[in-house]
């Protein structure tokens, strides 16, 4: 009697299973080689080129011409689309039915005029169900439509992923059949795919592992691949083993569908549109075959594109809300930089995206969603919780270079001391693929054993999109509740994050800011974009402080709510974090500058519209301050003949005067010394500049303090070799460091522009290497406690790195830098790694390094990547990355930064204030020639500062207000204002009042608490 050997060999049983599955060996004898099994070819297919994105109806009725499969389409960015008929034969009844579409464009089936499908090889996505099984009633004969991308699901990267796109790249389709689909074949490939990856990821000292192999291994004995009688039992087999369950104490992960959809990045802007389309159409098509299957999707702005480009599917969207399958999550417009955009426009991420998913779904998200972030801003958590959401998932961190972040569950506690419930999901990633490594990793990597059970596990392809897939949905099934393996639970934010909070009671508490210790270039890359979004983001500030007086003085006035909403869209979308760190390609780089241009001309007119009617229609001379404090300054102004002038002017606090000269108490004085440096004074400053353009002294007047360190000079150009290791727009390395040269070669020395006793001007010229030049105007204003440097760059380099250094007469462990409501200290030394890591970071329109009664601070109107190192203080002007956008940054910059030494601290001495000032310029107005001082609002502690005044959003006659504490104390303040206020009651950052806090006006104004960095909004019933 024959008895079977007995094997032992792990190798050869392993490989035998793996190749009975192979989608290359053995496919004429294995089981993957019967996955198809008749095709015919298409009854005809056509096609049509087009170089723009055009709609399906428009598309249908082109000429198409005859195409024959793998004939090329192109170049990248066109559009093919094929006119698709076909006939299934009679023979195949019973049988699942594909049309099986092999391209390297991303397609898109489109049935009875709405699109049903997404195809993309890249996301395994190559087939259409035509019918699960084919019944005489259903129609045999039809045509479709495919609409093919000329470009894949990362773009068309030249050479390498993230190189710049090929423009003349071709495409093609590479299979166009229908085919039997033989789902028997697929489950069961299903079952030994997972089998074999326990077996792998579990090794050689798990015993569940070699129960995983010697059951597959029965299986390929028991499995006759051209016998599908066989598969039962080799199924059977699998259930068994699938089916022997976990103890109580095992890990749960919580599996959602995902899709991360960047909404322009190696694609530009419309692209996306499409990307959405394809893959949340897909997703629908998945919920209608598993009604468990959950999807999170961020995002406002992607949905309102949808909703315009592709309503039916909107509406299938809003269904699947509904039953609570298709998850809104995020809470934002955009998933924005965590770093760059203002304090403000982080506020109207939240605003925008939370009541568009009101709006469209009836819901508010409870949960920030922000995976794919470069770093996340130490205010977020008390903006998230003014946003009414109090848990947040990202999982960039798992990204760091150079310290691995301690926790995956915790609360991080921002500036303010708000808390929120965090979770990084501990196999860090947002596109899982519902595999055996993918849960494996979930529990070994979870730093936070024995304090949290659960874990998120997102799956889906992402960034380009494509998201989840059948298969992954079934891979997930198998294992649900499997020994060896975590429980998998089909969850949903909501559910995860109710379970972390109810286990929360032995959780850690992160302070402070999220920095990500990789991608520092993002905060200097493409500093046009930069350019944009500042000075965009004070247009914006000054439009709608401007037009809410004009609604409040003159009751005809219209306040443009939907004009201003466009833009501050636009703004927000330019926020997104591949465009305003600058990673993109050069098409969302030109797209993005376009909208800058917009918002400007726009918002230039509205501002226009709005200072009209403040001023009352008259032809006198006035100015505009939208600051709240009053400001002693010097203009420019024109005289009668129209000739330019300067003014020193008094504005009082978010008001308006008429121009009247005022004298300085001393006036600025311009000296040029026998050594050709020049000597500018202004009775608060004392400068020395060198002929080279830098400072050799920079004397604080009345403290008697010189600035400048001992044997160095400010104003110091320096150039790096900038070659990163990978991410070129992306990253600046530590190494760059090690190759500092200055800028030394002089074209004009320091030569006066001009010495008014209002204002100094000195210029010089230096050059960088042949190709880049560097020309910068030294400017001194009376009354002005900073001293400017006007500065345009000719810049032609190729990775290379620009900065300017200031070495200072201070000493200090910590510097400060301005961020979103507030600002926090970081080191200046590198005593641990943690320190080290943070070699170059970012701020916003000023830093400062102080020591007790003196400090220097460094202001800017558009950069956002500093240094201070011991006691150098550095401010990054421009990089040279090549790619993903070849040509980034090339061209002509200006900025302007302000070098400001103070006695005291920086609160006392006003360094907010001052870069403010800066970034904030005077506006002219006409005014009638009786017009007096006016001011319509004013704080009475320097500490608070009025941020924002705007119409309430859907009420007309309300304000609201938005007010920060800025030093970092409790302090009471009293906002006082001239505007005729009925009520006034606290509001969240939705703008929905508190009822049980309103807030009481007496006639000094209305009191107002703050503690540290405090966000506090009114809303203002006038």
């Amino acid at each position: 009697m024959y008895h079977q050997p007995v094997l032992k060999n792990r190798r050869t049983l392993l490989e035998r299973a793996e190749k009975f599955i192979s989608d290359i060996y053995f496919t004429d004898c294995n089981l993957r080689g019967r996955l198809y099994g008749d095709s015919c070819s298409l009854e005809s297919i056509a096609s049509f080129l087009s170089p723009k994105r055009i709609t399906f109806s428009e598309a249908s009725q082109q000429i198409f011409v005859p195409y024959k499969v793998g004939d090329t389409f192109g170049p990248t960015w066109w559009t093919c689309w094929f006119k698709v008929t076909l006939k299934i034969p009679e023979t195949w009844r019973g049988k699942e039915v594909h049309l099986r579409w092999e391209s390297d464009g991303e397609g898109m089936v489109w049935r009875d005029e709405q699109p049903v499908q997404g195809l993309t090889k890249e996301g395994e996505k190559t087939s259409y169900i035509l019918s699960d099984c084919l019944k005489d009633d259903e129609p045999h004969s039809l045509s479709l439509y495919v609409e093919v991308a000329c470009n894949g699901l990362f773009g068309a990267g030249q050479e390498i992923f993230i190189g710049a796109p090929d423009p003349n790249k071709k495409f093609s389709v590479q299979k166009a059949e229908l085919v039997v689909f033989n789902r028997d074949v697929q489950e069961l490939l299903t079952d030994f795919e997972m089998l074999i990856d326990i077996v792998k990821e579990l090794g050689e000292g798990e015993q569940r592992g070699y129960q995983a192999l010697f059951t597959v291994n029965e299986m390929v004995n028991l499995c006759d691949p051209s016998d599908p009688t066989t598969f039962s039992k080799a199924r059977s087999l699998a259930h068994s083993f699938f089916s022997q369950r976990n103890g109580e104490s095992q890990h749960t992960a919580h599996a959602m569908g995902h899709c991360h959809i960047d909404s322009a990045w190696l694609w530009p802007y419309e692209e996306t549109i499409r990307k959405c389309g394809r893959s949340w159409v897909t997703v629908i098509r998945l919920m209608e075959k598993n009604p468990d299957f959950v999807f999170t999707c961020s995002q406002a702005q992607q949905f309102q594109w949808v909703k315009s480009w592709y309503p039916g599917l909107f509406l299938e969207i809003q269904q699947y809300v509904k039953k609570g399958q298709f998850i809104p999550v995020g809470g934002t417009w955009v998933e924005m930089d965590g770093n760059l955009p203002s304090g403000e426009s982080m506020v109207r991420q939240f605003l925008e995206g939370q009541r568009f998913f009101n709006q469209e779904f009836g819901i508010y998200c409870k949960e920030f969603w922000l995976p794919d972030t470069f770093g996340y801003s130490a205010q977020l958590p008390q903006i998230m919780q003014g946003s009414g959401i109090s848990n947040f998932l990202t999982q960039k961190l798992s990204w760091n270079l150079v310290n691995t972040f301690p926790h995956n569950t915790f609360f991080w506690e921002g500036l303010d001391g708000s808390k929120v419930l965090t979770h990084f999901p501990p196999g860090n990633s947002y596109e899982m693929k519902g595999k055996v490594e993918d849960l494996v990793k979930t529990v070994k990597n979870n730093k936070d054993k024995g304090r949290v059970n659960h874990s998120a596990v997102l799956f889906g392809f992402g960034d380009g999109g494509g998201g989840p897939t059948q298969l992954m949905l079934d891979r997930l099934h198998r294992v649900q509740d499997t020994d060896g393996l975590p429980r998998v639970q089909t969850s949903s934010p909501d559910t995860l994050f109710s379970q972390l909070q109810a286990d929360s009671a032995l959780l850690c508490t992160w302070t402070g800011e999220l920095f990500l210790e990789l991608h520092n270039g993002t905060y200097t890359t493409q500093a046009q974009i930069k350019c944009g979004n500042r000075q965009c983001e004070t247009l914006l500030h000054d439009t709608e402080i401007v037009s809410s007086l004009a609604m409040s003085q003159n009751r005809t006035f219209q306040y443009p709510v939907e004009r201003l909403q466009k833009l501050w869209r636009l703004l927000l979308l330019n926020q997104f974090h591949d465009v305003i760190p600058g990673s993109c390609i050069e098409l969302v780089v030109e797209d993005a500058l376009r909208y800058y241009e917009d918002i400007r001309s726009d918002g230039a007119a509205l501002l226009q519209d709005a200072l009209k009617v403040l001023g009352s229609k008259g032809d006198n001379a006035g100015v505009f301050n939208s600051l709240p404090w009053e400001r002693h300054e010097v203009i420019q102004v024109q005289d009668g003949a129209g000739k330019p002038g300067l003014a020193l002017v008094n504005v009082p606090s978010i008001g308006l005067s008429l121009v009247k000269d005022t004298s300085p108490v001393a006036p600025v004085s311009v000296t040029v010394q026998g050594d050709g440096t020049v000597v500018m004074e202004n009775g608060i400053l004392k400068a020395v500049v060198n002929t080279d353009g830098t400072l050799a002294s920079l004397c604080l007047i009345n403290a008697n303090r010189e600035t400048i360190s001992d044997g160095c000079n400010g104003n110091q150009f320096v150039i790096f070799d900038d070659v990163p290791l990978y991410w070129d727009a992306w990253d600046v390395m530590d190494y760059h460091l090690q190759t500092r040269k200055p800028v030394l070669e002089v074209v004009q020395p320091v030569h006066v522009v001009s010495s008014d006793p209002l204002r100094g001007r000195v210029s010089f010229t230096l050059r960088i290497s042949d190709k880049s030049i560097i020309t910068q105007e030294i400017v001194m204003d009376a009354m002005c406690p900073y001293i400017k440097f006007n500065t345009e760059v000719k810049w032609a380099e190729s990775h290379k790195f620009l900065k300017v250094e200031f070495p200072v007469r201070v000493h200090s462990p910590n510097a400060t830098y301005e961020i979103q409501f507030g600002h926090l200290q970081r080191p200046t030394h590198r005593n641990t790694s943690w320190d080290w890591a943070r070699f170059e970071v970012w701020g916003h329109k000023w830093a400062d390094l102080s020591e007790h009664n003196f400090g220097v601070a460094l202001l800017n109107d558009c950069k956002y990547g500093y240094s201070v190192h011991k006691n150098t203080m550095t401010l990054s002007l421009l990089r040279a990355p090549k790619a993903p956008d070849a040509n980034a940054d090339m061209g002509t910059h200006h900025v302007t930064y302000a070098i400001m030494p103070h006695a005291g601290s920086f609160q006392e001495a006003s360094v907010i204030q001052c870069a403010y000032n800066l970034n904030f310029p005077l506006r002219s107005i006409q005014c009638a020639s009786d017009t007096q001082p006016w001011s319509a609002f004013s704080v009475s502690a320097a500490a608070v500062i009025l941020e924002t005044i705007k119409q309430a959003e859907d009420r007309n006659r309300a304000l609201v207000v938005r007010l920060y504490e800025s030093h970092g104390s409790h302090v009471t303040a009293t906002l006082r204002t001239t505007l005729p206020v009925r009520e006034a009651w606290h509001c969240d950052l939705l703008e929905r009042p508190d009822p049980t806090r309103p807030a009481h006006i007496t006639s000094e104004g209305i009191a107002l608490n703050f503690s540290p960095f405090q966000i506090v909004s009114l809303l203002l019933i006038l």
